[in-house]
């Protein structure tokens, strides 16, 4: 018997890698989106659950296949939850030339907190899975994830991407970049989503 096939709401291999490996006891197959040609789809959602279910529903309907799609950001308090659902796009928002880049990104990050004292820097990684098993699916599967932590004063680590050179984990006393990636894996805002993805396939 051939496995279920799902669209992922992504052409980013890494993500697909990722979570095909977290699902790889179970019956299905995971394929990009970008393997059939389909396009991004407008992120004009206000959350991340929004928008996550949205590159579901796109992918499910130029497919004809279940999808799964995530979004995910930074959310800092000083900045009133900024970059939140613009975090890959941040340093684009207002009329900067683009196209955005992890570096550019961090820069204007850290130019806005300049500022700010390092307590009252707290921020938090969140990720959002949304499943749909058919483009107009009524309810959606929502799996979702957050990891709390502070924003350096400078770059720190070479692994991870995104703002990860930032993100510090008080804890650990390390950033997020410096951790390896099965460690990152375990305890991050898209590891604690895919795990209840995880739990919601063994039912």
């Amino acid at each position: 018997m051939s496995k279920q096939q799902i669209v992922l709401a992504s052409g980013n291999k890494g993500k697909l890698a990722e979570l095909q490996n977290a699902l790889d006891t179970f019956d299905v197959e995971l394929i990009a989106q970008s393997e059939f040609d389909v396009t991004d789809a407008d992120e004009t959602g206000l959350s991340f659950i929004e928008n996550a279910i949205l590159k579901a529903r796109h992918a499910s309907l130029a497919t004809g296949l279940p999808a799964l799609a995530d979004d995910s950001g930074l959310e800092v308090d000083a900045l009133d939850g900024a970059p939140g659902i613009y975090s890959a796009r941040y340093s684009i928002m207002d009329g900067e030339a683009g196209p955005a880049s992890d570096e550019k990104n961090n820069q204007k990050l850290l130019t806005a907190l300049k500022d700010v004292q390092p307590e009252n820097r707290t921020a938090r990684f969140h990720c959002v899975l949304a499943f749909v098993r058919h483009a107009k699916d009524p309810n959606p599967l929502i799996c979702q994830g957050a990891w709390e932590g502070e924003i350096k004063t400078a770059l720190d680590g070479e692994g991870g991407f995104g703002y990860d050179p930032l993100f510090f984990i008080k804890e650990l006393n390390c950033t997020s970049a410096q951790l390896s990636k099965e460690e990152k894996n375990k305890i991050s805002h898209r590891g604690q989503a895919i795990a209840q993805l995880k739990q919601i396939f063994r039912l």
